[in-house]
């Protein structure tokens, strides 16, 4: 196909209404939590073990919605669940698919917010981006998702309910009896999408335990990446509760740059942040952290900024992925030439790390990284706005 155009489409679902008379919605309850709310409800605590594992399957392996299509479960007990209980995940309100097969999908979530989750398929993986925020904490000057402010965080059931509409879109659930594929559409989860997921660290740690639950979704902890710009009290705690792989959006070399672009170094500088780094790679037994470079022409992209991220970064085992920045309207800032990224490229590699120079995916319909930014909550900043506030000199 040579139509470059973005294709939109509205996705029609049946309408997923929102708990009524008090039922409680079991996606994103821990075991222990979905343990204590059957035995609340009438389940026997003797049976309650083997309860939670019989729904845990038919909600996160099978991907069941419905308690009566629950078959090993006694109808009566079908029943009193369907009294009691939900299974909702959030609600997708539109679709829009690149030229490059990307998929944006924008989903509605309780109280009537909606955040935008990414699928980018690749050709040895599917990579799903997924958003902890309605909005963003963070101001970052580079970020469109930063241009808007945050609303609410996510819950568990939200966050593991984007992947759980993702795969539904995928048509991804196996089917109970059938033979075992372990081929994966959705093979890997980044938390790079709206939001900072160390500001909600809790419902992000319960969500990825479920994904990583060998009796459900079962991603190994290695196929999910959690990227911070820098919450250096949470990195350790993401280590010991979490132990997923971990990126970092660092963007600058310098503390000077580094205020501007990433606001959150005002709070925890360069030094403190590669301090706290230090440990991560040996208490999660990971290989390397990743440290995302979004390069912006005449701003981070010089030599002398390549030699001292070589410098900062000594002694972390690392990679370096270098973002040409994905530029959205009223951007501050354009991308550095397509040599200059290569040539930083090329230092860092010289000095022994890898790195990588991002293909942006999903341009065209505004889904490539640092882009993402829901309709009905955009703040409509003009471009000298945003730029005052990066303090952008013209």
């Amino acid at each position: 196909m040579t139509n470059s155009a973005p294709i939109t489409q509205d996705v029609h679902t049946i309408p997923r209404k929102l708990p009524e008379g008090g039922k409680v919605n079991l996606v994103g309850l821990t075991r222990e939590a979905l343990r204590d709310v059957l035995i609340a409800h009438g389940t026997p605590e003797k049976q309650a073990k083997m309860r939670v594992g019989q729904i845990w399957q038919w909600i996160y392996q099978w991907g069941v919605r419905d308690f009566h299509a629950m078959t090993n479960l006694a109808k009566a007990y079908r029943a009193q669940l369907d009294e009691a209980f939900v299974v909702e995940i959030p609600e997708v309100v539109s679709k829009q698919v690149s030229s490059d097969g990307t998929r944006k999908y924008l989903v509605r979530i309780a109280g009537g917010h909606e955040v935008e989750v990414v699928y980018i398929p690749e050709t040895d993986r599917g990579t799903l981006c997924v958003s902890s925020q309605v909005g963003c904490t963070l101001t970052c000057s580079f970020c469109h998702t930063g241009t808007q402010k945050l609303v609410r965080n996510l819950t568990a059931g939200e966050i593991v309910g984007q992947i759980m509409m993702a795969r539904d879109d995928l048509g991804e659930w196996p089917v109970p009896g059938a033979p075992k594929d372990e081929t994966r559409l959705l093979s890997n989860i980044v938390l790079m999408g709206m939001g900072e997921p160390l500001y909600n660290f809790e419902n992000v740690r319960d969500a990825m335990k479920i994904a990583m639950d060998g009796e459900g979704i079962s991603l190994s902890r290695r196929r999910i990446t959690l990227s911070t710009s820098g919450v250096v009290p949470e990195i350790a705690r993401t280590a010991e509760e979490i132990g997923c792989l971990l990126a970092v959006s660092f963007h600058a070399t310098t503390d000077e740059v580094r205020d501007k672009l990433v606001p959150i170094n005002k709070r925890w500088n360069i030094e403190e942040l590669l301090n706290a780094l230090r440990d991560y790679p040996r208490l999660t037994n990971s290989e390397r952290i990743t440290f995302e470079y979004v390069m912006l022409h005449g701003v981070n992209d010089s030599d002398e900024d390549a030699h001292r991220l070589v410098k900062l970064i000594e002694g972390i085992p690392a990679k370096v992925n270098l973002i040409p920045f994905n530029e959205w309207p009223g951007a501050p800032y354009k991308r550095s030439s397509n040599n200059r990224i290569h040539a930083f490229a090329n230092i860092i590699y010289q000095a022994g790390y890898a790195s990588p120079i991002r293909t942006p995916r999903g341009e065209d319909i505004l889904a490539a990284c640092g882009q993402l930014k829901s309709a009905t909550e955009r703040a409509r900043k003009s471009r000298k706005q945003i730029e005052a506030e990066a303090g952008v000199k013209n």
